[in-house]
């Protein structure tokens, strides 16, 4: 029921290390939409003004650090115009802390979907993976790295075609970007992001 900007908070879509996804309503285009707030766990609190601040003024630099790398997610999402990969249609701050607004799609994550079908033929497989293949192309071709491809990041649309979500883990490839090394999922991550 809460107001941001535009936006009427109706509900919780999930919560991750780095932040919140909420679904809300957008007033003035009248439809769902979902908005990820950053709001990383180890190093911000919500404060009772409903402002985001860092845990400490230790955590300061870290939250602020990672604020900016949100912004470079929104950013580099919104890049993208791919049936394939989450579209980002906004992006502002407020309340301490930066909001991410994306298409809101009905549907559930490939890890749901597999609880389910926990044996799929391989043609289901393929017609899930190959167009997620066909919107990796796009972004490696933008000079990008998703960094974290998990099940809880793809998403199976009601009308069964998937699409590549939280870019939270990516990097432009090569340069002197700084990486987070715990941005990793063990099991999914490439043996070099380990190191």
């Amino acid at each position: 029921g809460a107001t941001l900007a535009e936006y009427q908070l109706k509900s919780v879509l999930g919560v991750g290390g780095f932040g919140m996804t909420y679904l809300a309503w957008d007033g003035n285009l009248e439809k769902h939409v979902a908005i990820k707030e950053y709001l990383p766990g180890d190093l911000a609190v919500r404060a009772l003004d409903g402002s985001v601040v860092p845990v400490s003024t230790n955590h300061q630099y870290d939250y602020q650090w990672g604020l900016e790398r949100f912004i470079l997610e929104a950013r580099t999402l919104a890049r993208f115009s791919h049936p394939h990969i989450v579209r980002v249609n906004r992006y502002f701050e407020a309340n301490g802390t930066g909001y991410m607004v994306m298409d809101y799609e009905e549907g559930e994550s490939l890890s749901q979907w597999l609880k389910r079908a926990p044996l799929p033929p391989e043609t289901e497989l393929r017609r899930i993976l190959l167009p997620l293949l066909d919107g990796l192309a796009a972004v490696h071709a933008a000079q990008f790295l998703h960094r974290d491809i998990k099940p809880s990041n793809i998403f199976i649309r009601a009308n069964g075609s998937p699409v590549l979500l939280d870019f939270g883990a990516a990097r432009a490839t090569g340069g002197g970007t700084r990486s987070l090394t715990a941005v990793l999922t063990p099991g999914y991550a490439p043996l070099e992001q380990y190191a």
